[in-house]
Parts: structure tokens; sequence; C-alpha cells
């Protein structure tokens, strides 16, 4: 059974529906390895072992009547604990909710369990989201499978860090500056951050509203694809849900040809800053797109050298509105009611007790740059920089297809050497940042090694909104000729945990 971990989603549909297989016993599988490995990883804040089983015996019930399975029933997947569950808690990665347990799930929630998808538990994130390599989560940092001393991303590295270690097949992330891309890069694995709108936030407890977006996590291009159709799709219960047919991912992953394309490589995603070894492997998949029958092209985005300041304004400002509701009034903690403070000293003392430093950080810089007489100076000109941005992006898709890049300037650094500047910490997202202010959609996936460390880089490929398909043609395509080239799949070369 220990064979079944190894298992793509693809292959676990198959062989749960074919019969070679039960989904109770993949389930536990999963199970088994979580309880061994966990505690060394810490992706996984719940787990549900008893939702987990019961999704699994109901799969093989339908199977056992001969009801229709859909591509992913049976599959266990790893939820990022920012969406809530109906029935097990969510927490954000933070004291605030510690224990809260939702009255409903959210609309992405529904959709998994509608595709009998099995929900292995919760995992771990920075608080809020507000992180770049989880160790911001108040129940302490995820260890990145490669190197556990290392990061695994943030802020959702438990979800990579799930896939890595082989404790799930699928995850769940989000992705508000690069939550899904960057730990996908570092821990070997596949993100996408679908165009903004085309998967429903209604139920993800939201850090910045205009940037939030959930999407898939995965081993391969075509899981990830499988999972993106799965969550996909218009909602009337999310006012910025976009109402169109989502683009055909799952056909576009199988494709495996890029002959025609026009691809362009970033010319700002370069230089200092960028560790030799990622832009080694970077320059090494620039020439393997050739091979493989694209024309590649140098396109300039001047305005992305501002996204990273125009980000760190908007996002704090939106996050210092939304998390405005964290009162002590309503739900999560409460401190200091003892019946002789006021409404305002209690709700003060909760968020002293309940909010981390960098969430407190975040909340401070956002409330000062919405403030009277700083408002134009600071988050309106971020905003006409934002307009800047998608101004770029237009420009550049008039004559290319996708953009390429590295996804994060360099490999997972050791869990500590950044939390005392946060400024180093938010450089790790300087390469995802645009794709975010603009809205459309990007992946990172895994194209080698980086040599000083032996640790994994992510290629960054960027589509237009609503053009995800594109993603995956060429995603599905790299990753055939890579596995090709090496002989196996990268986490293959990972060490034992």
């Amino acid at each position: 059974m220990t064979e079944l971990i190894k298992y793509t989603a693809a292959e676990t549909a198959s062989a749960i529906a074919n019969g070679e297989v039960s989904a109770v016993e993949v389930a536990q599988a999963h199970l088994d390895r979580i309880d061994a490995v966990d505690k060394k990883v810490n992706a996984f804040l719940h787990v549900d072992t008893e939702g987990a089983l019961a999704a699994a015996r109901k799969v093989d019930d339908k199977r056992a009547k001969g009801e229709r399975l859909s591509p992913l029933a049976g599959v266990p997947l790893a939820l990022k604990d920012v969406f809530t569950t109906r029935g097990i808690p969510t927490t954000c990665g933070s004291k605030m909710l510690e224990g809260w347990i939702p009255p409903y799930d959210a609309t992405l929630t529904r959709r998994l369990k509608d595709a009998d998808v099995v929900i292995l538990g919760k995992t771990n994130m920075d608080e809020f989201a507000m992180g770049s390599s989880t160790e911001n989560s108040a129940y302490g940092p995820t260890g990145n499978p490669w190197d556990l001393t290392r990061i695994p991303g943030g802020s959702g590295g438990g979800s990579a860090a799930a896939l890595a270690a082989f404790e799930a097949p699928l995850a769940i992330g989000t992705d508000t500056g690069g939550s899904i891309r960057q730990p996908g890069a570092v821990t070997g694995t596949v993100g996408v951050k679908p165009t903004y709108g085309a998967v429903s936030r209604y139920g993800l407890v939201a850090f910045s509203s205009s940037l939030d977006q959930g999407g898939p996590c995965a081993r391969t291009v075509l899981d990830a694809a499988l999972l993106h159709e799965a969550i996909a799709g218009h909602d009337p219960l999310d006012s910025t849900s976009i109402d169109a047919p989502v683009p055909a991912v799952v056909e576009a992953a199988k494709m495996r040809d890029i002959r025609g394309m026009r691809i362009g490589i970033v010319k700002e995603f370069a230089g200092e800053g960028y560790q030799a070894g990622v832009m080694q492997r970077f320059n090494e998949t620039v020439e393997l797109l050739r091979e493989l029958g694209a024309e590649v092209v140098e396109v300039s985005c001047p305005s992305f050298t501002l996204a990273l300041p125009a980000y760190y304004l908007i996002a704090p400002s939106e996050c210092s509105s939304n998390l405005a509701r964290f009162d002590a009034m309503r739900y999560g903690l409460r401190v200091g009611d003892d019946g002789t403070r006021s409404a305002e000293q209690v709700t003060a003392l909760t968020r002293e007790a309940g909010f981390g430093d960098e969430v407190k950080r975040r909340i401070i810089l956002g409330t000062y740059a919405l403030s009277s007489g700083y408002y134009d100076a600071y988050y309106g000109s971020a905003q006409k920089v934002r307009t800047l941005i998608s101004r770029d992006f237009d420009a550049a898709f008039a004559g290319v297809d996708v953009l390429i890049s590295p996804t994060t300037p360099t490999t997972a650094f050791p869990i500590g050497e950044r939390a005392d500047d946060p400024m180093a910490m938010y450089l790790a997202d300087l390469c995802t940042i645009p794709s975010n202010l603009a809205g459309n959609a990007a992946m990172s996936l895994p194209c080698g090694l980086a040599p000083e460390d032996n640790l994994p880089v992510g290629l960054q490929i960027i589509a237009p909104a609503m053009a995800d398909d594109r993603l995956y043609r060429v995603g599905g395509t790299v990753e055939a000729a890579l596995n090709d080239k090496w002989g196996h799949t990268l986490l293959e070369e990972a060490p034992a945990l």
C-alpha cells in the first residue's frame, strides 16, 4: 500500500474507477503517511481521519452500484486552512480563529465534495496568508521535505509540503502575491494561480480581496488541470466571479505540443539578486522551449519594477479593512471580557493576543496608507501603478502567447534566515506579484535543481486573463520533455523523510 502514495492523482482516480484499489485503501494509505511523517514536516494543522474515510466509503459505494464517478473521485486532497469547512476547524494559521468551526462550506470546498474528492485535512499557512515562508503561522513553521531546515514557501507552504512529502497527491492553495506559485517552486511541485475570478472566493477568508485567488496544487501538470476543472466556474455567491466557460485546461495539458507558439522572456526578471543556479536552470529551459518548436523573444515590461512597492501598499490597505471584522464580538478569540472592561478594550486586548507580528505590521501599514491626507499619495498612487502593470501585460500579450520567468529569485532559504528582515522576505515574491496586480493567470512548475544547493527551481509561465489553457499547454509540454531528459520526475530525487 505504500506505493499508492506515489501515484499521481490521475493514476489514483483510474485505479479506483477500475476496481484495482478501493478509495478507502487509498485514503488510509495517505492517512498512514501523514501519521508517519507529519510530526517532522508540520504540513497539517488538522487531519480529518473520520471525514476522509467516510468520503472514501461513499466513493466505493457509488462504484459498487455502478454509478458514474467524477474524474477525481476518491483522490485525497490537502486543503489550505483559509477555506471554510463545515464541521472542522478553520484557523487561517492564527490564534485569532483557534478552535473556530465554520457553520458552512466555501464554494470551493463544496465543489471538491461534489466531485467526490477526499479531503484529508487542513494545511499550515502563514497567518491569514501573510508571508512567504509559512514561518508566520501561530502553530509553528512547516519544513520543506527537500530539507526540513528550510522553508517550503508561503503563505501556502503546508499544501506544497504535503505534496512533496507524499502526504497527498492534490492540494489547494491561495495566491495573493505568489502564495501558490512560490511554494510550488521551492518544493518541486506544480502550482497554478487561475485568472482572478475564475475560482470562487466565497468562503475564502479574505486577506486582500482584489488579489486573493484560490487555485490547484499538484505534483504534475495534468493533475493540476484536473483539479482546476473541478473547482473553477461561475459562482453567484461571489460578486467577482467570472461568468464564462472554464478554459479547456485538461485537454491543453495533454497536448504536448508548443510548435509555433511565441514565448516572451520578461527582461526585468533577471539580474542582481537572482541566484546563479536558478538562472542556469531557467536559461536551460529557455533553450528547451526553442528545441520544442517555440519562438522565444525578449519582452520589456518596465512597470514590473514597481510591482513590489505597489503590492505592499494595496495588499496591506485591503487587509486592514478586511481584518477589522476580528473584533472579539462575533467569532473567534475573546480576551479580557471579565465585566470590568469596555468593548473597545476587549477588542484591543484580543487583537494584541490574537494577531502575530506580520499581521500587525501589515494592518498598521495599511491603516496608515488609507488615512486622511495619505490616501492619494500612497494607496491611490499604487492603484495607478497597477494600471500601468496591466498595460504592460496587454502590450506584451499583443506580441506573445505567454511570458516566462523564474518563479522565485532563489531556492528555499533556511528557516529563520529572513525572519527579522521583512524586506528580504518580501523579495521572494518579486516575480509573482505582477500577475496578481493584473489578475491574469500564472503557473509554476519544476525545471530542475540548482547546482549549488541541489534544491528545486521553478519556471513561471504567465498567460492572459481567461487563457489559462495556455499555461497547461506550455507546462505539460515542458514537464514531459524534462521528465524524458531526466528519465524520472524531479520529486524522485527528493531525499527520503
